[in-house]
């Protein structure tokens, strides 16, 4: 049965799932900018047998409400240390897609002593350059005048070309998902990532294993960035995967499935 919880943060809701606690291992869940914790449903499905799983809506996605103009990464760290002290999380592994990557840096970087592993997927730790900046800015600005417009274009862009025909209903049905997020979440999530700050360092002082995952063909994150990020960690794995562009646990869905399985597997031997 479902483990739909619902929680009460700085006095609105925040959403979450929890499945599998009779086991020890824990992995966390982290979606990507416009998507929720939905994104990792087969993923849940798998893996609730053997660990625990824990899936958020960041604020501002999904079910969880909108607090602000501007949603922080440590703001959304923080959120997320709400989830897991409602859970009874002690230590877990997180894993974070894409701005669910930027959160879980910044929830190392404030909460690293809960962490046994840490996966970024499609992320990284520099913080945007001015003309990443702009380009948050004219995110807002088409959101505001075609939001729907804006979600279809940018969902069907995170796919690799080679992809996309046959991955047509899972984009449809991403697309659909997406197309839930609200105005004003998805500006106040732009503007959080606008102006966050590098956590290289975090990266540097982090203990625990972590694991960086990439598709050769993301124009989002370049390849030089992402081998070079991989360098600053004291443990470090690098997951580089062919045809795939910025959706790799969608793309290479069964691939990734268990290599993030195994990964978690090392953190808690």
């Amino acid at each position: 049965m479902e483990k739909h919880k619902v929680i009460t943060f700085e006095n609105r809701e925040l959403h979450y799932r929890d499945e599998g606690r009779e086991h020890p291992a824990t992995l966390v869940l982290l979606h990507g900018f416009l998507q929720n914790q939905n994104v990792w449903s087969s993923f849940i499905l798998t893996y609730m047998r053997t660990m625990r799983v824990i899936a958020i809506d960041l604020p501002g996605h999904g079910y969880s409400a909108t607090y602000s103009d501007v949603h922080t990464m440590d703001f959304m760290a923080n959120a997320v240390k709400a989830v897991l002290d409602d859970a009874g999380v002690e230590r877990c592994v997180m894993a974070g897609h894409s701005l669910g990557g930027y959160v879980a840096l910044a929830f190392a970087d404030s909460y690293g002593y809960m962490l046994q592993g840490l996966a970024l997927l499609h992320s990284h730790a520099m913080a945007d350059d001015g003309a990443k900046r702009l380009r948050r800015d004219e995110v807002c600005r088409q959101v505001h005048q075609n939001r729907a417009g804006f979600i279809v274009d940018f969902i069907t862009n995170l796919f690799d070309d080679s992809k996309r025909e046959s991955l047509a209903q899972d984009i449809k049905e991403l697309r659909d998902q997406c197309l839930e997020t609200s105005e004003e979440g998805i500006i106040a999530a732009q503007r959080g990532m606008k102006v966050r700050t590098s956590r290289v360092r975090t990266l540097a002082r982090l203990d625990v294993p972590v694991l960086f995952v990439y598709g050769k063909n993301d124009a989002r994150i370049p390849i030089e960035m992402g081998l070079s990020q991989a360098m600053v960690p004291k443990r470090a794995e690098v997951l580089l995967l062919g045809d795939v562009a910025h959706m790799s646990f969608m793309e290479d869905r069964d691939y990734v499935k268990t290599r993030l399985r195994h990964f978690v597997c090392q953190c808690y031997a």
